[in-house]
């Protein structure tokens, strides 16, 4: 889900048990912080506006995800509708980057791509987080779309501010 000005922490998966608890998929380097008891967060549901603003009441681990409650549902059945929703933040809540090449993935979108031999392969559309990796959507030159695994042998170089990728092209991108 794109919206502008909004930073995407979370996933509903599922709700668990009858109490309103919810299956989170955090998409945030910070959890700890973004779900801490009285963090505030915005549902994100495509086409619905405006946004439904929830507290998160307790958090904790569980599988790979969060399970979470928020003090705006007390059961299964206010939960239950809002499975696939998206979990935003403005991006003026946006945490302090620790590093000095880090970035956020909504400042790619818009990013030149070219290959370490100078070759322009395209534009970066859109971020997707299949799992095991993020995949950058490319839209070449003649409109093909390119899916770019974001790995260490793959993309060499991010230069947010120049609005540049660098990769390293290898067999089996095309």
């Amino acid at each position: 889900m794109n919206r502008p000005d909004w930073l995407t922490v979370g996933y509903i998966a599922g709700t668990h048990g009858i109490r309103g608890e919810v299956r989170i998929i955090p998409r945030t380097d910070y959890p700890e912080v973004r779900f801490a008891s009285g963090a505030k967060v915005y549902l994100s549901v495509e086409g619905q506006d405006p946004m439904m603003p929830l507290t998160v009441e307790k958090a904790r681990p569980h599988k790979q995800g969060l399970l979470i409650r928020f003090r705006e549902w007390t059961d299964i059945n206010q939960a239950e509708s809002h499975k696939g929703g998206t979990l935003v933040v403005n991006q003026s809540e946006g945490m302090a980057l620790d590093e000095e090449d880090a970035f956020y993935l909504y400042e790619i979108i818009g990013c030149r791509v070219r290959t370490t031999e100078g070759r322009e392969v395209g534009v970066v559309t859109d971020v997707l987080q299949p799992g095991a990796n993020d995949v950058w959507v490319v839209k070449q030159p003649k409109g093909k779309e390119l899916l770019l695994p974001y790995i260490d042998e793959v993309v060499k170089e991010v230069d947010v501010s120049a609005r540049c990728v660098v990769i390293q092209w290898m067999e089996g991108l095309e």
